[in-house]
C-alpha cells in the first residue's frame, strides 16, 4: 500500500523521537529563563529592573538621590529601565529558542518574547 505519500515506518519513528527530544530540551529552556536574571537599566544608571528571561518582574532598584529629583523623573528612568531589561530579556528568549530549534521555524514558536 505505498504510494499515499506517507512516511515509512523508520522515518515516522525518528521524527516522533526528535519531537520529543525538542520537548524535553524546550522543558530545560523554560526552567533556564526561569532562573535568569536580566538587568535592565536607565540610560543614567540610577533605575534598575531585573526580569527573568521568561519576563517575570522579579525587582526594582531606585537610587535614592533620582527619588529625590520628584515623581516625573524618577518614572521616566523606571521606564527605560523597564524597556531596557525587557529588550535584553525578548533577546535572549529568542536567541535560547532558536539555538532548541536549529533555525526551524516551527508554528507556534514564532514571535515569542516580542
Amino acid at each position: 500500500m505505498a504510494g499515499f505519500g506517507l512516511p515509512n515506518f523508520g522515518q515516522l519513528t525518528e521524527a516522533f523521537r526528535k519531537a520529543q527530544q525538542i520537548q524535553q530540551d524546550a522543558q530545560k529552556l523554560q526552567e533556564e529563563l526561569d532562573a535568569m536574571e536580566i538587568e535592565g537599566s536607565s540610560v543614567d544608571g540610577r533605575a534598575s529592573i531585573w526580569l527573568s528571561g521568561n519576563q517575570q518582574p522579579l525587582r526594582v532598584q531606585l537610587a535614592p538621590d533620582l527619588l529625590a529629583e520628584g515623581q516625573q523623573v524618577a518614572e521616566t528612568a523606571t521606564l527605560e529601565a523597564l524597556q531596557n531589561a525587557y529588550a535584553k530579556s525578548a533577546a535572549t528568549m529568542k536567541e535560547r529558542m532558536e539555538e532548541l530549534t536549529g533555525g526551524l521555524n516551527l508554528p507556534g514558536l514564532t514571535g515569542l518574547g516580542g
